[in-house]
């Protein structure tokens, strides 16, 4: 029951939907990052394109609960414009981090993480997801 009523509530599945997906990303980025020699921007690159297919199809359905073919295109389009600005987002500051900060690339894509869950969330509420409630 206690379950039930936490899967309930939306921001508790975009939280495991997002731990799942930033989880695969994450352990892609390092994959990539060893595969390509400490190329962090093409680590993220890569990881970034197969994240947010994985996180279209998790957020659509089982976060929001939007299924079916309706408006399939334009919600995609939508969500990757949202990924399009957290991926910059996500490039400059871990530019920053990185070469101005003398951070580890593995820490400060942790830490980009933080700040970029937040962001997504409300824009896909508000934006990507967002269905217009019909009159009575």
């Amino acid at each position: 029951e206690t379950t039930r009523r936490m899967l309930a509530d939306e921001r508790v599945r975009f939280i495991l939907v997002g731990g799942v997906n930033t989880g695969v990303a994450y352990l892609l980025f390092l994959a990539f990052e060893a595969a390509f020699g400490g190329r962090y921007l093409l680590s993220l690159v890569l990881s970034y394109v197969f994240a947010t297919l994985l996180a279209f199809a998790l957020h659509r359905r089982f976060t929001f609960g939007v299924s079916g073919r309706e408006r399939l295109v334009a919600d995609f389009l939508r969500f990757e414009s949202v990924y399009v600005v957290m991926f910059g987002v996500n490039a400059a500051l871990l530019l920053l981090f990185i070469e101005l900060a003398g951070w580890p690339s593995w820490l400060a894509q942790a830490v980009i993480v933080v700040i970029t869950t937040v962001g997504s969330y409300l824009a896909h509420k508000f934006f990507t997801f967002t269905r217009r409630r019909s009159s009575p």
